[in-house]
């Protein structure tokens, strides 16, 4: 049997060792609490992060990073954003050449902002950079622990590679794809939690559906806009790290962005609101990557903008809100206008 290493403890670190040790493989699960590994490995329970669910038999929890991935053919790094760079340098001189290194944090690092696997390969020796893979797609870990139905997509430069971690994770409830664009899964999957955190303040203000609808949508294009600046493809953005986990993630229960930002549309500022999560929103630190970039790139981006200014400078939703209404008149696809000669 071979062995797996899941590096963080939490949610989806937790319901990604599941989904492994379901398909048969041994896992070690590594996460820097104590508690946590003692009740993983005592109670077979993770009752802060997966309460409903039992931990399989086939996990070991560990505090120890070394003893986690001895011998770890795949290692999947889900930790927040914020720990990653501190994780690959740790694991640098762990792993060895042939280790498959597998990306599920959603996220961008706050100072660089970089994407993870950019933070992996300032980390990570030269010998390991081919190795690296990012998972990403509507995946909330509660449903995936439970066994519900889920679709990934797996993105890789190396076809062979991504195929390979494809066969790893695939199952009768786990349905991967696999697509070559790294920068835009990887953009996919952390600029959709800045809309969804702009989505809880419209539920958390009462706004309903009509300004969902509107704020996924015109999300996604600011998503599109500043990805292919930064060299994706934006036929990725139709996938599932694109629409896909956009959706989801402004719309589900489950989802803990959208949950902070209800709290900020219920008038709670940021450090309350951040007070009262158990677990981490990477929109927050992903908002501050994003308008840095959006700048960077002068780029559109009016809905980031103002989540920003919401989230840092203590700007009033609703202010925010009339903002974003009250904008010059557009057209909705500029580049079908600029095709057009007689419109």
């Amino acid at each position: 049997m071979n062995k797996a290493a899941v590096i963080g403890g939490g949610s989806w670190g937790s319901a990604i060792a599941m989904l492994l040790a379901n398909n048969d493989y041994r896992v070690s699960l590594q996460d820097i609490s104590k508690d946590l590994v003692t009740e993983i490995n005592e109670e077979r329970t993770n009752s802060n992060y997966l309460p409903e669910v039992r931990i399989p038999e086939g996990i070991t929890a560990t505090t120890d990073l070394k003893e986690a991935v001895k011998d770890a053919k795949v290692v999947v790094i889900v930790v927040p954003s914020h720990a990653i760079r501190r994780v690959a340098e740790e694991l640098s001189g762990l792993l060895d050449d042939d280790t498959v290194i597998v990306s599920a944090t959603k996220g961008i690092e706050e100072e660089s902002c970089y994407r993870m696997s950019e933070v992996l390969k300032d980390e990570l020796r030269a010998e390991l950079h081919d190795n690296i893979v990012v998972l990403s797609g509507p995946s909330h870990a509660e449903e995936v622990s439970k066994e519900l139905p889920t679709t990934v997509v797996i993105a890789s430069s190396s076809r062979l590679l991504a195929e390979k971690v494809q066969d790893v994770f695939m199952s009768e409830t786990f349905r991967v794809y696999t697509n070559p664009d790294i920068v835009g899964v990887e953009l996919g999957g952390a600029l959709k939690n800045i809309i969804a955190i702009a989505a809880g303040i419209t539920d958390g203000l009462d706004y309903g559906d009509n300004t969902k609808a509107a704020l996924i949508t015109r999300g996604m294009a600011e998503i599109k806009r500043l990805g292919v600046a930064l060299g994706a493809d934006p036929m990725t953005f139709s996938g599932l790290s694109g629409i896909g986990d956009l959706v989801v993630t402004c719309a589900s229960e489950h989802s803990r962005n959208r949950r902070l930002g209800f709290k900020i549309g219920q008038g709670k500022n940021l450090e309350q609101a951040l007070n009262e999560m158990k677990m981490v929103a990477e929109g927050v630190r992903t908002a501050k990557a994003a308008y840095q970039l959006a700048k960077r790139e002068e780029i559109d981006a009016p809905i980031i903008k103002q989540a920003y200014q919401v989230l840092f400078k203590d700007k009033s939703p609703r202010r925010a809100v009339n903002e974003l209404m009250m904008r010059g008149k557009k057209h909705e696809i500029e580049e079908v206008v600029k095709n057009k000669d007689n419109w």
